[in-house]
């Protein structure tokens, strides 16, 4: 199973970090994958949930994209990925039960069913047990990794 650090994250939310390039690579650097929320605005690439915030190129992604799962936050961000760089995981939802990465892996609402290409989001928003499924998107990624789900 893989441990994906939700825009960052590793031991619960820290909104005036998430998305920061610093910390999407401190998380890298602790060995987990991480989740980031990107923008394409005016041909430019941004980081940031609820709105662009950062200003980012796409060699940050290039970089780190073995452990990158991009949620591209406009329908703009999401055409730019897939047809330029396949490489990046990349995928697009609001409030789906699941959606289907551009690597072909189930990115599960929070509490849906899984399988097991399953990732698993935000297990503790609903008191989710994260088993039998590919990988688990949370804030607190170091709890579930050192649990040993």
């Amino acid at each position: 199973m893989i441990f994906i650090a939700h825009r960052g994250n590793m031991n619960g939310p820290d909104p005036k970090n998430e998305n920061k390039t610093e910390y999407l690579l401190n998380a890298i650097s602790m060995g987990f994958f991480i989740e980031t929320d990107l923008w394409m605005i005016e041909d430019k690439l941004y980081l940031g949930h609820d709105n662009p915030q950062y200003e980012i190129t796409t060699n940050f992604l290039l970089e780190i994209k073995e452990k990158l799962f991009c949620h591209c936050k406009n329908i703009r961000a999401l055409h730019f990925i897939i047809n330029n760089y396949p490489d990046i995981e990349c995928f697009y939802h609001n409030e789906d039960e699941c959606v289907l990465t551009s690597k072909n892996h189930i990115w599960n609402y929070p509490g849906s069913e899984l399988t097991d290409t399953s990732i698993c989001v935000m297990p503790e928003r609903v008191n989710q047990t994260p088993i039998n499924c590919f990988g688990v998107c949370t804030d607190y990624p170091v709890k579930y990794k050192n649990s040993s789900v």
